[in-house]
């Protein structure tokens, strides 16, 4: 049921209509156009029923809601779903769902994007999405591998817009200047959508120190998305999809630190002069195929995804501060192949299937410069030398589902499933994962839900460090511990449960949302060594539990809402990669439940949004979290933060150009320094995060 735990915060996209009929070639015109209008969206309902949400949760952000944050289609992603209940905000632009680390699935139009590595930026732009959902819970057997949540997202159309575009530009403090462009329409059985946008920045991540203009942290940064759309015929469309995004960051130093090594020849070298940076780029393209055949509705897609980060030291700065100068590359190419199908069975059932898979390639290098020390680790020369360390990784991936979605009735719906999950190449593990959704619509206000799903969930290839131990022993980048089980994958019982109850008038929308899971070989990821690029670690036993509460109001000019989550993860022994800690980390963990760093008690988001006479938008969000771990074994809390954002928006008539709209933003807008992290924790690294503070924009876009 797919309204379940649904805060429908969006509208449809509206239809257009042409004005002018007068001459009959235009009606023909007019008839084709509606006529490819009614397929695609005929098309788009059918792919939705592929994907079902029984008996998990589902948050929706429509195009309303997208357009009521502060900066619009401009928001960056990870600052969307932040807006959703259960997601945690961190440092360098990060998202942990429910006390998971990462483990964020993401599709396009149902089509499953495999990961990228792991940096700052963001791959996805938010001006391709119509409407965005975030599902977690126990899902249904269809969805897998990365299971913390799923994000779809559903694309802009040039099928339902005029022919056109959106030319238009953001500028603010800190020397953001982001101009975009958006181009759609439509001609016979094509449609399609397209942008680009290019940005700079003088603050491209999350600075050691809460200055208001930190040094050396620029961003430049260039994205693009593409669809295309033809009708084969009416129960039949081909589309093909792509994104490339590539990012250049500076990598502000941390001042005021004492140098902790000698290089010859350099006498005097302040940490803040400092230069390292790092650049990232992701390219991804599918071709889909999409239709009914008989009675079964399919879609069969094959993609590819390409990453690479490079991280550049400082020659100098990161040797008298870190004892090494590495400069890492990581790239990783994925091939897959998608196909789902789901089959009406008999009047009450419905069969849904499928399979996928992923052949997966991954390079590392890195080159680094060290000092040779003895066996304590002090330094016996000042005159560095070179390592150097590669490796290479196949990961392949097949996975098949089957589930049966029975209407016992018209208030109770149960979805029953299995799903088998084999991964081979760096580690070799299959599960096979029984899932179950259960969803009773008691009256005409209140629903209840309840589900149980069995997970797998391998390491990614893409964070996954092939370190020789060895090889940096005796030099002063030797690593703090020598014992390195191999990586396993996570395996875990989830437990969730809910009610939600809409008023008469629909106006209010509440809910209420538990969950509880078990797992072994608990996953989680943490930044090791100079280069800000993560790596996958296991913990022996994980536990993770949790509330959330949701409201919604939404009726006349006024539309607001609130989540409120609480969340305790722990977990209990490291499992592999011990030697990223010290021996006293190591075995205080073997013998003590901790807490996880990526996981705060409390988080709250909230928002409203109000049409006012004259034309007029006005928006404003929160977001509150009560601190994520630090410390020695993550005993520690950051500090507690609220942020508030607000936002002024209206359209405007201009001569010579025609409509133009404004709006202006605020982020951050009472200016609080909010200290995301200190530079302590498991695998947090060694430098402290700020988020922004205030910053000020404004965007003027029109119509073509």
């Amino acid at each position: 049921m797919r309204g379940l735990f649904a805060l429908a915060l969006g509208l449809a996209w509206p239809t257009s209509h042409a004005s002018d009929v007068r001459t009959q070639p235009r009606r023909r015109a007019h008839v084709q156009q509606m006529a490819v209008v009614t397929v695609s969206a005929a098309l788009d309902q059918a792919r939705d029923e592929l994907s079902p949400s029984t008996g998990s949760s589902l948050y929706v952000m429509g195009p309303q809601a997208m357009r009521a944050l502060p900066l619009g289609h401009l928001t960056a992603l990870n600052q969307v779903l932040l807006q959703a209940p259960g997601v945690v905000q961190d440092s360098f632009g990060g998202i942990h769902i429910r006390g998971n680390m990462a483990d964020v699935q993401y599709r396009i139009d149902g089509i499953v994007i495999p990961e990228s590595i792991s940096g700052f930026g963001q791959t996805l732009d938010t001006r391709i999405i119509r409407s965005v959902s975030l599902l977690d819970g126990a899902l249904p057997a269809q969805y897998g591998l990365r299971t913390a949540g799923v994000v779809s997202i559903t694309t802009r159309s040039g099928a339902s817009a005029p022919d056109g575009g959106t030319l238009g530009l953001t500028t603010g403090t800190g020397g953001h200047i982001q101009p975009f462009l958006d181009l759609h329409g439509h001609a016979g059985r094509w449609s399609w959508f397209a942008t680009g946008s290019y940005l700079r920045d003088n603050r491209g991540i999350s600075p050691p120190t809460s200055t208001h203009d930190p040094v050396h942290d620029r961003l430049w940064q260039s994205q693009g998305f593409g669809e295309l759309n033809y009708i084969l015929d009416r129960h039949t469309r081909i589309a093909l999809i792509g994104g490339i995004s590539h990012q250049n960051f500076q990598i502000p130093p941390n001042p005021g630190q004492m140098p902790q090594f000698t290089l010859s020849g350099v006498s005097n070298f302040p940490s803040i002069a400092t230069r390292e940076t790092q650049s990232e780029q992701t390219r991804f393209g599918a071709l889909a195929v999409q239709g009914k055949l008989a009675h079964t509705d399919y879609q069969l897609a094959v993609g590819q995804r390409y990453s690479q980060v490079n991280y550049f030291p400082d020659p100098v700065g990161d040797l008298i501060y870190l004892g090494v100068a590495a400069n890492v590359v990581r790239s990783s190419r994925a091939d897959t192949l998608q196909a789902d199908f789901s089959t009406p069975w008999g009047r009450h059932n419905i069969l849904r299937y499928g399979i996928y898979n992923e052949f997966a390639r991954g390079s590392q290098g890195t080159r680094a410069a060290v000092f040779p020390a003895d066996s304590a680790g002090n330094q016996t020369s000042d005159v560095p030398f070179t390592l150097l360390e590669s490796s290479r990784l196949i990961a392949r991936t097949q996975s098949a589902y089957v589930q049966d979605q029975w209407n016992t009735t018209d208030r109770l719906t149960v979805n029953g499933g299995l799903r088998y999950d084999r991964i081979g190449g760096f580690i070799d593990a299959s599960q096979l994962s029984p899932r179950l959704g259960v969803v009773y619509q008691w009256g005409s206000q209140w629903t209840l839900h309840a589900g149980y799903a069995r997970y797998f969930t391998p390491p990614d290839s893409e964070q996954i460090t092939q370190t020789d131990i060895a090889l940096f022993n005796n030099t002063t980048n030797a690593l703090p511990g020598s014992s390195n089980t191999q990586l396993a994958a996570s395996r875990e019982n989830y437990y969730d449960a809910g009610v939600q109850w809409i008023s008469p008038g629909n106006a209010l929308t509440l809910g209420v949302d538990a969950y509880y899971s078990q797992s072994s070989n608990t996953l989680d990821i943490g930044q090791f060594g100079t280069a800000l690029i993560f790596a996958d670690f296991n913990y022996r036993y994980g536990r993770n539990k949790g509330v959330e509460l949701t409201a919604n109001w939404h009726e006349g000019p006024l539309h607001a809402y609130f989540n409120l989550a609480n969340n305790l993860a722990r977990a209990k022994g490291i499992a592999s990669g011990q030697y990223n800690w010290s021996p006293a980390e190591v075995n205080y963990i073997a013998s003590h439940w901790i807490l996880l760093d990526h996981a705060p008690r409390l988080t709250s988001s909230g928002g409203l949004a109000v049409r006012i006479s004259g034309g007029w938008k006005a928006s404003a969000d929160y977001l509150f979290g009560s601190g994520l771990r630090s410390g020695f074994a993550n005993t520690q809390r950051m500090p507690a933060y609220m942020q508030w954002n607000f936002a002024l928006a209206r359209a405007f008539a201009v001569p010579a150009i025609g409509r133009v709209r404004a709006r202006v933003a605020i982020i951050n807008a009472f200016d609080r320094p909010i200290e995301l992290r200190n530079g302590t924790g498991l695998g947090v690294g060694i430098a402290p995060q700020y988020a922004t503070r205030r910053e000020l924009y404004l965007t003027l876009s029109t119509h073509f």
